[in-house]
């Protein structure tokens, strides 16, 4: 009985154990296959972390871009931010040293009135300067009386009168400066195909502003070896392309000044430039004048807000407060 017994509990022990290495067995292997798998994903991390990785992204992307701007010239987006390509920009101007360009400098308004002068005699011939009035020259380049004369030897439409017709009259101060062509068509007419534009707004319409029209109304020369240039365009570096329907329009002594200033070309150019950029900017010395009242206004009613400021909160920082116990108690 004592021996079936105890046959019984050796066998029932050594089934128990070798329950326990099946097991332990399992989680040997179940342990292994994690300890696998996490050092194949700690060194797939590792490699993108790696710096040869980086580099090789890197050169793949810089390979990608290059390719494509060899096949297509540009790449799909960055291409249509300018309105015209890197290439094609022209010349960059020089910087030019204009009587207005300072902080607290004003136009030069006897080179505005002489620059109006070339305008009138050469300029308006082809380009219309739509956004300026007669009214607009007075105290700026002319008197009110000579801006008037101007204006009424020119002859505007009006009407309709009491008979329903349309009638011409002697230009005012509120007319606007005439336009050389009735329309588009007919200013493409008169330019073999080329649209003059409009001079109002031109140096803020250009990259360079002055320093650019300056460039390009003196920077007319011959095409370089190797340059074509078709019939009927001119060649000026600082134009973009190279090629102008522009003529050279400005030359020694074309006009006569009434102050008596030598008509250079240099001389026109910065004048009627001049004239220009005030024409972009009539508000240009007014702007000026107001900003400089607003910094001595500004800055004074700073200085006395700091003189109020320690006026009335020195003596509260400073003082000192000290507590004075009752007599007898400690």
């Amino acid at each position: 009985m004592f021996s079936r017994l105890s046959a019984r509990a050796l066998k029932s022990s050594s089934s128990l154990f070798s329950a326990s290495r099946a097991s332990a067995a399992a989680r040997g292997s179940s342990v292994r296959f994690a300890s696998t798998s996490s050092s194949s994903y700690s060194a797939f991390q590792s490699a993108l972390n790696s710096n040869f990785t980086l580099a090789g992204a890197s050169l793949v992307s810089v390979g990608s871009i290059v390719w494509y701007t060899h096949l297509y010239g540009s790449l799909p987006v960055i291409g249509e931010v300018h309105a015209s390509h890197l290439s094609d920009e022209g010349l960059h101007p020089a910087e030019y040293p204009w009587s207005h360009k300072g902080w607290m400098n004003s136009f030069d308004h006897a080179s505005i009135r002489r620059g109006y002068q070339v305008y009138r005699e050469v300029c308006a011939a082809c380009h219309s300067l739509d956004r300026i009035a007669w009214r607009n020259l007075v105290g700026v380049s002319h008197t009110a009386d000579e801006s008037r004369a101007m204006a009424e030897e020119i002859e505007y439409q009006d009407g309709p009168d009491d008979n329903g017709e349309m009638f011409m009259r002697p230009g005012k101060l509120s007319d606007y400066m005439p336009a050389p062509y009735p329309n588009e068509e007919a200013a493409r007419a008169g330019n073999a195909g080329a649209l003059p534009p409009d001079l109002s707004l031109i140096v803020k319409a250009r990259h360079g502003a002055a320093d650019y029209i300056f460039s390009l109304l003196t920077g007319y020369i011959d095409p370089p070896a190797g340059v074509e240039i078709r019939e009927g365009m001119n060649y000026n570096p600082f134009f973009p392309g190279g090629a102008i329907g522009m003529a050279r329009v400005l030359f020694d002594g074309l006009v006569e000044y009434d102050d008596g200033t030598p008509a250079t070309t240099s001389q026109m150019a910065k004048d009627v430039v001049t004239f220009l950029n005030w024409a972009a900017e009539p508000e240009h010395d007014e702007r000026k004048k107001v900003g400089i009242k607003a910094i001595i206004l500004f800055s004074s009613l700073f200085a006395l807000s700091l003189y109020t400021k320690r006026f009335k909160w020195t003596p509260i920082k400073n003082r000192k407060i000290f507590y004075d116990p009752p007599a007898g108690k400690h």
